[in-house]
């Protein structure tokens, strides 16, 4: 079952942010975010497949976080790996996109899931829960420093305010796996002070690296395999966008030169997609929240945003 922690800071959530259930009658629902949002702004950028990637070598880094999921799910089974990653792209399109309903049936659905299950911590041969705040917060922190500086640096349009609040709406995001958002870093300040803290208790164990070697020549389906000729070219950028002190604890140089390299290969690449007609360059979901943005800025008294 669930547990009962988790689901009172799931209520609890609902009710700060005034979120509703849905229904005939209500208005538009627009999810955990909508109109006006930075999130809005920032997740549907093509330019931010960098960043989710980057996202999954940065939480390798936690030991637990790494040895719960590799314990507990077929990441580690080249075969398996890519319908896992499916998944989770999908929970983040939910969780973006999804009206509040939709968000609590996949948030519950994750709860749930991971309240059952435990890991094997390899250093200390004790057993925890992978539900543990602990890497809950690793991993939600992991997604958010990597979207947030993959689009920073590509040069998506945001100020030092938009990336506050980008910090602090991805609070919301944080309650549906089940993390109480006051406890949750809600600056840039913040989010800094605790990779600070959390640098002096996370390494690369073995099955971190084993990861980081799979990059660059993943298992894909069949139908995909020309993505397997575009993995070292991509890996190589993912791996060039991480931390400095994040590169160094997988064995890779930590040069500002690979800093400046990353930077400039995110430009080109954001300026390249934006040659491609919006039609074709952003998904559907990310054309109707383009679309319910110029409403919303055109008519700002039109819509009741849930923050």
């Amino acid at each position: 079952m669930v547990s009962s922690a988790a689901e009172r800071k799931a209520v609890d959530v609902r009710e700060e942010f005034g979120v509703r259930e849905g229904g005939a009658g209500d208005d538009e629902d627009h999810g955990l975010f909508g109109p006006g949002s930075v999130t809005w702004q920032v997740m549907g950028e093509p330019v931010l497949i960098v960043g989710g990637i980057r996202a999954l070598l940065l939480q390798a880094l936690h030991p637990r976080t790494m040895w719960g999921t590799a314990q507990n799910s077929e990441l580690m089974n080249p075969d398996a790996a890519w319908a896992r990653l499916g998944r989770t792209v999908e929970f983040v399109r939910v969780r973006t996109y999804g009206t509040h309903a939709e968000v609590e049936r996949v948030g519950r659905r994750v709860r749930k899931l991971h309240s059952k299950l435990t890991g094997l911590d390899l250093r200390t041969g004790e057993t925890f829960p992978v539900d543990d705040p602990e890497n809950l917060l690793w991993v939600h922190m992991g997604e958010v420093d990597s979207y947030l500086d993959v689009a920073r640096r590509a040069g998506v349009p945001l100020t030092s305010a938009d990336a506050d609040a980008f910090v602090d709406e991805q609070r919301r995001a944080a309650a549906v796996v089940g993390l109480d958002p006051a406890d949750v870093p809600g600056s840039v300040a913040e989010m800094k002070d605790y990779y600070e803290e959390m640098r002096r208790r996370i390494f690369a164990c073995r099955e971190a690296r084993e990861g980081l070697k799979r990059m660059f020549s993943p298992a894909v389906p069949q139908h995909l395999m020309p993505l397997k000729l575009a993995a070292p070219g991509v890996a190589m950028l993912v791996v060039s966008t991480l931390p400095r002190w994040a590169r160094r604890m997988y064995g890779l140089p930590g040069l500002p030169t690979s800093d400046l390299a990353a930077t400039l290969a995110l430009k080109g690449l954001y300026r390249t997609t934006h040659a491609v007609p919006e039609r074709f360059r952003y998904s559907p979901d990310a054309r109707r929240a383009r679309r319910l943005t110029r409403e919303h800025e055109a008519d700002p008294a039109t819509w009741t945003m849930a923050s």
